[in-house]
């Protein structure tokens, strides 16, 4: 009853609409982390980018903007493909009952962000991510070959002679599940840092379990730093203050209430985030403070409450009114734009093994991800893998061969701590601008919490997947970054700038 044609780890964006674009004859299975709408897809705000009748862009502008914003690392085939299909996919969602914004005249209304040269983005307002994610959850819920579940932990999984098997915490009890094909979708690795904007299932489990079977994991040390997430740390999970407010006209400014980008870029607030957030931590050097604002006062009040109503109402929860009040941010994790090698249909370099969304690395980012480009890579590439899906599973084997897991029983929980110490390494050693003096010891202590939790035998819970998946990606950035550092006189994700002079200002 286990036996399912294809295995879909992840409800996000990706996991779902690969689930709606696999062949209805093909039994499906997707895996929810935990409830369906936690997903980092569920947060974006800002919108999703791409040309769809729209006379005045075309994909090759795009692809210069995500160029240009991507230090030119990105993939070119990989980048044609996104640009020139976005069309399809925005279309799609359209027809399956997203509800972008639109203008009087009927039109839809396309926003700007930081990096864009023309006025691409299709949004819902600022909760984008959410419409997407809830149309997509009522579309795959009506699929009569898809099976949902919802609150289940992916402990492991194994390659086998006919596919994979999964082992899997759900309702209390382990679950072996098996398919002829997996797509892991699993999302992001925020919570190796001390704060980030992702939601509490970002933990890199798949990269972790894909690494693990041997798969090729590609730039895990280009991780952007959103550098307008709302600067309150008394949690882990920072709001994101979207890019879109900058797109509107919102300045930012320093201790001093001063507007500093023109020290830094010539696109002022709608640099690219790395850029933002480098300008960010040189003028906190500069002046000796952490203190930093979005200040959108100046422009309509009415026109800011229902241009950003789910911002507004959040700042509003923590009295703050974006109408009157400067919003203090500061950078703060915020996506990964490497992760698991795939081709231009997700393929990993394991076979019958696919990736999609923000744990793949398709290169369409190259070091620093354009605004708004995410969700659209999501539903392009995970609609490309269910078509090569759909083509191999005509020939796929009937039978299945299960792996039989260790469940290790009456083992003993895991030493208290660990996940805290990863993620104060992580946010000392490679925040922003790496701390090269610190890279060495960073990934001395990350190698030896690794090597307990790989080589020990403690019970199979939450605490542990997560540990050994935060532990791994942790491993795998510190060992990148400082292969980098010893080869290079250049830091990593650098700025395409330099610092400033003292006797610029």
């Amino acid at each position: 009853m286990n036996n399912f044609d294809v295995i879909i780890c992840g409800a996000g964006a990706a996991g779902l609409y690969g689930a709606y674009n696999l062949s209805r004859d093909l039994n499906v299975l997707v895996i929810a982390k935990r409830e369906l709408t936690l997903c980092n897809s569920s947060l974006a705000q800002g919108g999703i980018a791409g040309v769809y009748r729209s006379p005045a862009d075309s994909p090759e502008k795009h692809k210069h903007d995500t160029f240009v914003a991507g230090g030119f690392e990105n993939d070119p085939a990989a980048t044609d493909v996104l640009v020139n299909e976005a069309c399809i996919d925005i279309g799609k969602l359209i027809e399956l009952g997203a509800d972008f914004d639109k203008k009087e005249d009927g039109d839809y209304h396309r926003t700007l962000e930081g990096g864009h040269g023309m006025h691409r983005i299709f949004h819902h307002a600022d909760s984008t991510g959410f419409e997407i994610e809830t149309t997509l959850l009522e579309t795959v819920k009506k699929l009569p070959n898809v099976t949902i579940w919802e609150n289940t932990l992916v402990c492991d999984m194994a390659k086998t002679p006919t596919g994979f098997s999964f082992l899997m915490l759900k309702d209390g009890e382990y679950i072996t599940a098996n398919s002829h094909f997996a797509i892991l979708a699993t999302g992001g690795i925020g919570r190796v840092y001390e704060y980030t904007t992702n939601s509490a299932i970002a933990t890199g489990d798949g990269i972790a379990m894909a690494y693990r079977l041997g798969a090729e994991i590609k730039n895990l040390s280009y991780i952007q730093f959103h550098p307008t997430a709302f600067n309150d740390h008394h949690t882990r999970e920072c709001f994101l203050i979207s890019e879109a407010v900058r797109g509107e006209g919102a300045y930012l400014k320093n201790c001093n209430g001063e507007r500093f980008m023109q020290h830094y870029d010539k696109r002022l607030e709608l640099a690219p985030r790395d850029v933002v957030s480098h300008s960010i931590i040189f003028e906190a050097n500069r002046t000796g403070s952490k203190n930093f604002y979005l200040d959108i006062t100046h422009k309509d009040p009415e026109f800011i409450r229902n241009r950003f109503p789910m911002i507004y109402k959040n700042l509003k929860d923590v009295g703050i009114d974006m109408t009157t009040d400067m919003i203090p941010i500061y950078p703060c994790q915020h996506y990964l734009m490497g992760g698991i090698k795939v081709d231009t249909y997700a393929r990993t370099t394991i076979p019958d093994l696919y990736a999609c969304g923000e744990c793949s690395c398709t290169g369409v980012h190259g070091n620093n991800r354009l605004a708004s480009n995410s969700l659209l890579e999501a539903h392009v590439f995970s609609r490309r893998a269910a078509a090569d899906i759909n083509e191999k599973a005509k020939t796929a084997p009937k039978a299945y061969a299960p792996h039989i897991f260790d469940l290790h029983e009456n083992a003993p929980k895991i030493p208290h701590g660990y996940r805290t110490q990863i993620r104060a390494i992580m946010q000392n050693t490679y925040f922003v601008i790496p701390n090269v003096d610190e890279l060495m010891n960073g990934l001395e202590q990350v190698t030896d919490i690794l090597t307990v939790l790989d080589n020990g035998v403690f019970e199979i819970n939450r605490d542990y997947v997560e540990a050994r998946s935060l532990a791994t990606v942790a491993y795998i950035i510190l060992t990148e970054a400082f292969k980098i550092c010893s080869e290079s006189e250049e830091l990593p994700n650098m700025p395409i700038f330099e610092a400033p002079d003292e006797d610029r200002y």
